[in-house]
C-alpha cells in the first residue's frame, strides 16, 4: 500500500471485501481492470496477466491458506487500492508456529495516493489480525514510497532482498561444463537424481522433510517467521495448473547415500516462455565450500536450456545477506533488477499509526 505521508484532500472510500466466488461479472471486470492498472504501475515492461487467468488464479482453492482480499472503492463504484492479506489455515499440518502470523500486500493507484485510502485499508488489516488472532503482519516494498511508507507507519524492516537477472546469450557454456564437472556428482563421490518436468508425487513424499530443513537453513537476518519448508498438499494443485496452462518443474538433487546434500529447483511456464524461474539453491551445511552450488546450477541451467532453448532469461531472488550465492550468481552474469525489504508490525504499533489518522472510510460494505 503505497501511500507517502504528506496528505491532499482526503478520499471518501469504502472498504469492501471482495468475494471471489459471489462475484458478479461486473464485480470481476473492475478487479481485473483495477489489476491491471496496478501490475503496470508497480511493474512497468512486466508481461501482464490475461483476465481469465487472474480470474482462475484468485478462484483456485488453497488448501493451506486463508485469504482476505478488501478494496477501497470511491464514491463512483471505482477500485482505487486494494490490500490482500494470507494466512495459513487453522488445522493444517503443522499450524501452530504459523497462528501469529499473517502476511499483507497491496497498493493504491498513483492519482489516488496520499489522500487516506492506504489508512483505509490498514484499518481493515488491522480489524482482520485482531478477528483471527493474529499478532504479526509481514510486508514488502521495492519501490522508494513503498520503503517511505512502510517506516511511517511503524514498521521495522528486518530482512531484504534482491531480484537478480540473467540473460541467458551471455552464459559461458564452456565455464560450466567445468562448473559441473568439478562439483556434481561424480567428482565427490556423490549421486545425483534429476526430474525434468515433474516430480513423482511419491518421491516428493520423501524429500519434503529434506528440502525443508535445507530451505530452513537459508539466512532471513532478523525477519520473525514459522519454519520455512515445503508442503506436499500444495504440489497436487501447483501441478495440476501446470498441466492446465503448460510448464515444467525441475529438479536437481545431489545424494549421499540416500541423504540429500544439495538441491537446485527451477520452474518454467509457457505463459512466459521466454523465462525460467530460477527457485531454491542449497547445500547442507557439512557440504559446503567443495563448488557443490556451482555445480547443480551448471547442471539446471543445461537442463533448461536444453529442454526449452527458447529461454532467455533467468530470474532468481537472493537475500542481501547470502554473499556466497550472491557470488555465485555474479559469476553467471546475474545483476539485481529490484530491491525488496521485507517489514513487521504488531496490532499495537498499526494501532497506534492509525489513531494519529483521520477516519477516511465511513464506512464498510460486503461485495
Amino acid at each position: 500500500m503505497l501511500e507517502p505521508h504528506a496528505a491532499r484532500s482526503r478520499h471518501t472510500v469504502t472498504t469492501t471485501t471482495f468475494d471471489a466466488r459471489r462475484a458478479s461479472e461486473s464485480d470481476w471486470e473492475r478487479f481485473c481492470a483495477f489489476w491491471r492498472l496496478r501490475a503496470a504501475e508497480d511493474h512497468p515492461g512486466e508481461p501482464v496477466q490475461a483476465d481469465a487467468d487472474r480470474r482462475r488464479d484468485v478462484l483456485r482453492h488453497d488448501p493451506l491458506h486463508d485469504f482476505h482480499r478488501m478494496l477501497a472503492v470511491g464514491d463512483h463504484g471505482e477500485i482505487v487500492g486494494s490490500l490482500t492479506a494470507s494466512f495459513r489455515r487453522e488445522g493444517t499440518p503443522g499450524h501452530a508456529p504459523f497462528a501469529p502470523f499473517i502476511d499483507a500486500w497491496g497498493g493504491v493507484l498513483l492519482p489516488h495516493r496520499r489522500r487516506g485510502v492506504a489508512s483505509s485499508l490498514l484499518g481493515a488489516l488491522l480489524a482482520l489480525m485482531e478477528t483471527h488472532g493474529k499478532s504479526v503482519a509481514t510486508l514488502h516494498a521495492h519501490a522508494p514510497e513503498g520503503h517511505a511508507f512502510l517506516q511511517a507507519i511503524g514498521a521495522s524492516e528486518k530482512h531484504r532482498s534482491v531480484e537478480n537477472r540473467m540473460p541467458f546469450d551471455g552464459l559461458d557454456w564452456q565455464a560450466l561444463a567445468r562448473w559441473r564437472t568439478e562439483g556434481f556428482a561424480p567428482a565427490h563421490g556423490l549421486r545425483a537424481e534429476v526430474h525434468a518436468g515433474r516430480v513423482p508425487y511419491e518421491r516428493l513424499a520423501t524429500l519434503i522433510g529434506p528440502m525443508s530443513a535445507l530451505l530452513d537453513d537459508a539466512p532471513t537476518s532478523n525477519l520473525a517467521r514459522p519454519p520455512m519448508r515445503y508442503d506436499l498438499e500444495s504440489f497436487a494443485p501447483w501441478y495440476a495448473e501446470m498441466d492446465r496452462r503448460g510448464g515444467d518443474h525441475y529438479l536437481v538433487l545431489l545424494l549421499d547415500g540416500d541423504a540429500l546434500v544439495a538441491v537446485c529447483e527451477a520452474s518454467w511456464n509457457a505463459q512466459t516462455p521466454e523465462r525460467m524461474h530460477q527457485r531454491l539453491t542449497a547445500v547442507s551445511r557439512q557440504w559446503r565450500g567443495k563448488g557443490l552450488a556451482k555445480g547443480v546450477k551448471a547442471a539446471m541451467l543445461q537442463l533448461v536450456h536444453e529442454c526449452h532453448p527458447e529461454v532467455t532469461l533467468a530470474i532468481t531472488n537472493n537475500a542481501e545477506v547470502n554473499a556466497p550465492m550472491l557470488a555465485i550468481n555474479h559469476r553467471l552474469g546475474f545483476a539485481p533488477h529490484r530491491h525488496f525489504g521485507a517489514y513487521q508490525l504488531g496490532t499495537d504499533s498499526l494501532r497506534a499509526f492509525l489513531s494519529t489518522r483521520l477516519p477516511a472510510t465511513p464506512r464498510e460494505a460486503s461485495q
